[in-house]
């Protein structure tokens, strides 16, 4: 089988080789899954890095997470079956034909094709997370969302608008913009013509948010610290702008706001009826038509190392998929 393998790090293009692998095949509680889609994330940017929060040895093989379809079950497996179509979080995903313990496999809904449902569970899961267990969003209050045309972010602005929050979008760009609006967001900064602090102090009426989601750490973090609610929630998520989040113990001990981490692939160990939970949560959604994945391109899968490159210059609207033949 084919797989892409990260032999030395750098950036994807540079990192980032084709090789022939032998087929795998799965153990006890393991399945094997013929990939037809892989969901490509900043993730996958910082693992070619060496800057992920978990580092594998070299060589290995990046893809976080897929869409595909159950060739071959390992012994004391149920719960699924040959031929189901199902998506699977791992790291490992972009290669032809991955093995996976049943645990991190859930079957796909039926709502969405191959790429869009890639893409779903590393957002979405992220998003609820965020949202629902670590910030205990409630209906009517004021959420802002950095980079809320990315992956997690466009999750967010739709999962809080489905929640009944007010959701404040923080973007860069007229474009990015227009698609936070319709993903659900009621009201929009741009970064690049607005000083956001200054734009969230008058549309909160210098009350703050209840929530913020932040992947961007820097100054989107200095911002929000600057704009909370009494008993507000900053939830990190990462720092994909580059200055890690530099938490000041002065301003949340006086103002009384929270600042909160998450990382998600944590709960499929320690947590996975809470996974579990999410994800018939957000298929409720999507039945509902509340909630859908924003596919911005389907690149193949020889094309894998440029499209981590597009995803790093922080141009990309959505997500970016590869689909495999």
């Amino acid at each position: 089988m084919r797989a892409w393998q990260v032999t030395s790090l750098g950036e994807p293009v540079e990192a980032l080789e084709l090789l022939n692998l032998e087929a795998p095949h799965p153990g006890p509680g393991q399945v094997r899954i013929r990939v037809r889609a892989v969901g490509i994330n900043f993730a996958d940017v910082l693992l070619a890095r060496g800057q992920y929060q978990v580092r594998p040895p070299l060589p290995f093989v990046p893809g976080i997470e897929l869409c595909g379809e159950v060739v071959e079950l390992g012994a004391d497996v149920s719960g699924l079956e040959v031929e189901q179509r199902v998506v699977a979080s791992l790291i490992g995903a972009l290669a032809e034909e991955v093995v996976v313990a049943t645990h991190l496999v859930r079957p796909a809904h039926e709502q969405l094709d191959d790429a869009a449902a890639s893409v779903l569970t590393v957002s979405y899961q992220t998003a609820w997370f965020a949202l629902h267990q670590r910030a205990r969003l409630a209906s009517g209050e004021t959420v802002v969302v950095h980079a809320a045309a990315g992956g997690v972010g466009l999750a967010a602005v739709q999962l809080a608008a489905a929640a009944g929050a007010r959701v404040i979008a923080v973007v860069g760009g007229p474009t990015k913009a227009a698609e936070a609006l319709k993903a659900g967001a009621h009201e929009v900064v741009d970064r690049t013509e607005q000083d956001v602090l200054s734009a969230l102090r008058e549309l909160t009426g210098r009350r703050g948010a209840d929530v913020v989601i932040d992947p961007v750490g820097g100054d989107a973090f200095d911002a929000s610290a600057r704009t909370m609610a009494l008993e507000g929630r900053i939830v990190l998520i990462g720092f994909a702008g580059g200055r890690m989040q530099e938490m000041k113990p002065g301003p949340v001990l006086v103002k009384n706001y929270s600042v909160l981490g998450l990382h998600w692939a944590l709960y499929l160990e320690a947590r996975p009826d809470l996974v579990t939970r999410a994800d018939t949560e957000i298929g409720r959604l999507i039945a509902e038509g509340a909630v859908r994945p924003l596919v911005a391109d389907v690149v193949p899968f020889e094309q894998a190392p440029s499209a981590l490159e597009r995803l790093s210059d922080g141009k990309i609207v959505g997500r970016l998929a590869v689909s495999i033949p």
